[in-house]
């Protein structure tokens, strides 16, 4: 399960963003950069307000890369009450040290190294972060207006980081001027976190108010999480068939096809040895039936972008070689296939290099009844927020 992050700027905000479904509140002044402060006091009546109805979290500042300086504002920050204590790892050769002078608070707090997407971020520090007991590390953006996460790393530097906390049992997060298009995108990447503030504000302004209908867009396209709190009454079942869970049977269910069709790219694929060596171009026509929603499609919420069609496809192939065409195909499906609108996908691959014309395959594959629930297709959390 994904859990959504909303960023706040005090006792307000927060009760906003909590009547809105929010699931982690992290506090921050927007006006002061990337990881800006807020000063102590507001921070403790926002913890106060929210009186653990939510897990919060809260950034130290954008501080030099000080290790005394960075342990201070910590310390600090984790006496006001939050749950996890965010502190921005900026390039530096200081930074293992940073890390080691942090260890002894890990032991009394969770912290949280933010890397930054866009100035070169060392994913080795995640290792370094485990050693001395982190709870997590986030991936965001240093220079916002420069970009959003996805522009300054690629689909497959998203899985290997996320993949290298949960190997260390890490939380992982990801943020970075996020917008409500990117979320279906890194949803299939199984990150613990994901973490707004400028797509929850009007017009998109990170420095302004927020929004109440610009969060229920984003807390729409994240499957909200069951907890022992929440009963079936409450639960609006149309809603959570828009994001992709079963409410029915599937044979009788109403689709719609969303398609990427004459897609070109080159990649290393083939069994014989010279064809390891060089990339070839593979032409991709993938065709998804789509369970359609029941409601009207006005934003983002109601339907399965074509953008994750494309998704799978670079994550795979960047991956490495692929000896066999077959096996490209089968992990596109699975791929697609675990967004659960999705009932079924055709894909033809064909390799233009190898005679005139085009060779390849074409499968189709559809979703096990026995899989059609979401809450079966992501990976759950405790009710900690650590990876389950």
């Amino acid at each position: 399960m994904t859990l959504m992050l909303a960023s706040v700027t005090g006792p307000a905000e927060a009760e906003l963003a909590l009547a809105t479904g929010a699931d982690i509140l992290d506090l921050k002044d927007p006006s002061a950069g990337a990881l800006g402060a807020l000063p102590a006091q507001i921070v403790r009546e926002t913890v106060a307000t929210i009186a653990a109805r939510r897990q919060t979290s809260a950034v130290t500042g954008e501080l030099p890369m000080v290790p005394e300086t960075l342990r201070d504002a910590a310390e600090a920050m984790a006496e006001c009450g939050v749950d996890y204590v965010k502190i921005g790892m900026f390039p530096s050769d200081r930074a293992r040290e940073v890390i080691g002078t942090l260890e002894e608070t890990a032991r009394r707090a969770k912290l949280v190294a933010v890397l930054f997407a866009d100035l070169t971020p060392d994913f080795a520090l995640v290792d370094a972060c485990a050693d001395a007991g982190f709870a997590g590390a986030m991936l965001d953006t240093a220079r916002k207006g420069s970009g959003r996460l996805i522009d300054h790393l690629d689909f497959f530097s998203l899985e290997n980081f996320i993949a290298r906390c949960h190997a260390r049992d890490l939380i992982a997060g990801l943020a970075g001027s996020l917008e409500a298009p990117d979320v279906p995108r890194l949803l299939p990447l199984s990150p613990d976190l994901l973490g707004f503030r400028s797509a929850l504000c009007r017009a998109g302004d990170r420095k302004s108010e927020l929004d109440p209908q610009a969060i229920a867009i984003i807390r729409g396209l994240i499957p909200a999480q069951i907890s022992r709190h929440t009963t079936m009454d409450n639960i609006d079942w149309r809603l959570r068939a828009a994001r992709g869970y079963s409410v029915g049977g599937e044979s009788d269910a109403k689709t719609d096809s969303v398609f990427v069709r004459d897609l070109v790219v080159k990649a290393k694929i083939g069994a014989y040895s010279h064809e390891q060596k060089a990339e070839q171009r593979l032409r991709f026509n993938v065709e998804a039936d789509v369970r359609r929603p029941d409601l009207k499609s006005a934003d983002m919420r109601e339907v399965f972008s074509y953008d994750t069609i494309r998704d799978a496809i670079e994550l795979i192939l960047a991956r490495g070689h692929v000896a066999l065409v077959e096996k490209l195909a089968e992990e596109i499906a699975g791929q697609v296939l675990r967004d659960a609108r999705v009932l079924s996908v055709k894909i033809r691959i064909e390799k233009l290099d190898i005679v005139p014309g085009s060779v390849g395959v074409e499968i189709r594959r559809e979703r096990l009844k026995s899989s059609a629930n979401a809450h079966q297709l992501f990976p759950g959390l405790a009710e900690t927020g650590k990876p389950s």
